[in-house]
């Protein structure tokens, strides 16, 4: 007795362990998100070029983004989860503790790649190693959105006390490095559990849709991977702008509208993983969220009173951002269960093609004004929530068809 008691102890401690050390490599990429654009002045005289040139060097974690999931999304699959998992720190590793350094725009551009070739790598053997040793649920992938946030809200901060204490701003860069460095030596004792046969054969027995309706849920999701990441890029881009340009609030209180979106989003993060304890909840959840997001949009756009404003943003990052994608990404893996690799590529492939079009869809509406840039996630949150409705109606109507067959037959 005492002997099992000690195993299932140890196997607790050893999945604990394990998912601290994935959280950590997102508390990292919450970094790398944000790391160049918060350090581009400092870039452009270190590299002696214009801002412009450095956003144009940005672009390449987006190429690299679009470049490597649909590779390794089909290899996770075939190969080890976590060979994928140390690919993806040493990429980030490399990008910073070379960026800072890079004496040529060619050298900062192939790094700038080599990050997003590191993002799909820790993507894909990330999400699928998360769910496998849940059991199939998606819980613990909503908490990566948690330590996101933590990455892109601290690291700014650094950036400020670097900058205001005169203090090389390449330590902004090393620090992160650093930290991926002891955790990949963390990782690399950890023993990753293999694919458990019986939970994905289980799971295969309960997502058996017909093939016309596994084709529209497929469709369904792979357009929800692209507006779920469009509604937090355009909603990111320009709330403070509209802010100021259009509601006619101060600096200080549009600028205020961004923190509270962070703050929606952690919190939704803890909500969102409390209700995820009932894997059933999954769909109607997600349908819930975007239906919120949905409304204090429309609330946004028709309200210039600051207060009521400030309520919707922090609501809009409750619903938009606080877990909502990655619950999609699980109902997707739920569907092909043997595919959990390829599923996560392409889902966060259709995210990465948001996130070149969006820049350049909003840069063109804003020419004709603020509000129409910012008003597109309306139109974007609209169908969104189309997609998770037949979505839901597509595999529920499914089960609900086989139970009466099943109820038939007996």
């Amino acid at each position: 007795m005492e002997i099992a008691k000690t195993k299932q102890l140890d196997a607790v401690n050893h999945k604990t362990r394990l998912s601290l050390a994935l959280f950590i490599n997102y508390f990292i990429h919450g970094m790398v998100l944000v790391i160049l654009t918060q350090n581009m002045i400092s870039l452009a005289n270190s590299w002696n070029t214009s801002i412009a040139v450095v956003s144009y060097v940005i672009s390449g974690i987006g190429i690299g983004r679009l470049m490597a999931y649909p590779v390794t999304g089909i290899l996770s699959d075939k190969l080890n989860r976590k060979m994928f998992i140390i690919i993806g720190m040493l990429c980030y590793f490399f990008f910073l503790a070379l960026m800072p350094i890079a004496s040529n725009l060619v050298l900062a551009y192939g790094l700038a790649i080599l990050a997003g070739i590191g993002n799909s790598a820790l993507d894909a053997g990330t999400y699928t190693t998360l769910v496998e040793i849940n059991n199939g649920s998606g819980r613990a992938t909503v908490f990566i959105k948690a330590f996101i946030s933590a990455g892109d809200f601290l690291l700014p901060l650094a950036v400020f006390f670097l900058s205001s204490h005169k203090i090389w701003f390449g330590f902004s860069f090393m620090i992160p490095a650093t930290i991926i460095l002891i955790n990949f030596i963390n990782i690399l004792n950890i023993q990753f559990p293999k694919i458990n046969n019986k939970i994905v054969q289980a799971e295969i027995k309960q997502s058996k849709l017909s093939k016309p309706r596994k084709i529209i849920a497929t469709i369904s999701l792979l357009g929800y991977g692209y507006t779920s990441m469009a509604l937090m890029l355009v909603f990111t881009q320009w709330i403070t702008l509209y802010g100021k340009e259009v509601l006619s609030f101060s600096n200080i209180t549009a600028h205020f509208l961004l923190s509270l979106y962070s703050l929606g989003s952690i919190t939704g993060v803890l909500v969102i993983s409390f209700i995820l304890k009932h894997k059933s909840l999954e769909k109607p959840l997600v349908v819930i969220l975007n239906l919120m997001t949905l409304a204090s949009l429309v609330g946004i756009s028709m309200i210039d009173n600051p207060v009521i404003v400030e309520i919707l943003c922090t609501l809009f990052g409750f619903s938009a951002a606080g877990g909502v994608m990655q619950t999609g990404l699980t109902i997707f893996m739920q569907l092909f269960p043997k595919h959990r690799g390829l599923v996560t590529g392409l889902f966060y492939f259709f995210g990465s093609i948001a996130s070149l079009t969006i820049p350049l869809i909003t840069g063109y509406l804003s020419i004709r004004g603020i509000g129409l840039a910012f008003n597109l996630n309306i139109l974007i949150a609209s169908i969104s929530t189309i997609l998770v409705i037949i979505l839901m109606i597509t595999v529920g109507y499914e089960k609900e068809h086989q139970n009466v067959t099943r109820t038939k037959a007996q």
